[in-house]
């Protein structure tokens, strides 16, 4: 990973159009080819990035810019979409790189870890006639939750969370962009699994095509009987 923090401007042209002003901030190039943006503020959320694949030229300041804005450096960033992010260098405070080695991956708390398992024991949380092809399916970048094949024998990736988010969205929409670029595979629907979905997430997931599904943790242990409810 490599990790500057440097005054820069950041302008992304795509979809939307987005301007940074000139301001100090911490540029992250991670190893997947991923650029992000952030502020001193904002949790992990950055203020623009760009998803991998992606590349990424990095070349000298013009001199008629340089001597305009102090620039060092200009880097284009461009994903397969064809939308760009440009980022414009100028006074850098510190530049470094690090190996981070092999991430063992998130570690589930027990609640999560739990309904996991209890959606592989209940494919028909999902649909009639689904059933479950494996648990923690790998990928180049981590494993998918769950892997089915639906009633037509379609595969169908799952992301369980606890607390559905959208980072939790972009997490399938990553594995399923590599799943579907597998021909054994694809198509390779996706579905977003949790006790309690965000109004943002649901709506992230339906522009990626991922169908959302809350799931009640206490009927999959049953301890939940409809038949006992007043209401």
């Amino acid at each position: 990973m490599r990790l500057m923090i440097a005054r820069c401007q950041v302008d992304y042209a795509g979809r939307l159009t987005a301007h940074l002003p000139m301001a100090t901030r911490l540029i992250l190039c991670k190893a997947d080819g991923s650029i992000s943006v952030h502020a001193d503020d904002r949790a992990y959320k950055p203020l623009n990035w760009m998803s991998p694949p992606c590349t990424v030229t990095m070349r000298d300041a013009d001199p008629a810019d340089a001597d305009e804005e102090g620039l060092r450096q200009v880097w284009e960033v461009k994903n397969k979409d064809g939308d760009t992010l440009r980022i414009l260098i100028a006074e850098v405070e510190h530049d470094s790189q690090h190996d981070l080695g092999v991430d063992p991956g998130l570690q589930k708390d027990g609640v999560e870890a739990h309904l996991q398992v209890l959606l592989a024991e209940h494919p028909e949380t999902f649909g009639s006639g689904w059933r479950l092809v494996r648990r923690e399916h790998p990928t180049p970048i981590g494993p998918v939750d769950l892997l089915y094949r639906n009633h037509e024998g379609g595969y169908v990736a799952v992301e369980v969370k606890r607390r559905g988010e959208i980072d939790g969205v972009e997490q399938l929409a990553r594995y399923l962009e590599l799943m579907n670029a597998d021909p054994a595979l694809r198509p390779v629907r996706g579905v977003f699994a949790a006790q309690l979905i965000k109004p943002q997430a649901r709506v992230l997931a339906s522009t990626r095509g991922i169908d959302c599904v809350t799931v009640d943790y206490d009927a999959l242990r049953g301890l939940d009987n409809a038949e006992d409810r007043l209401f």
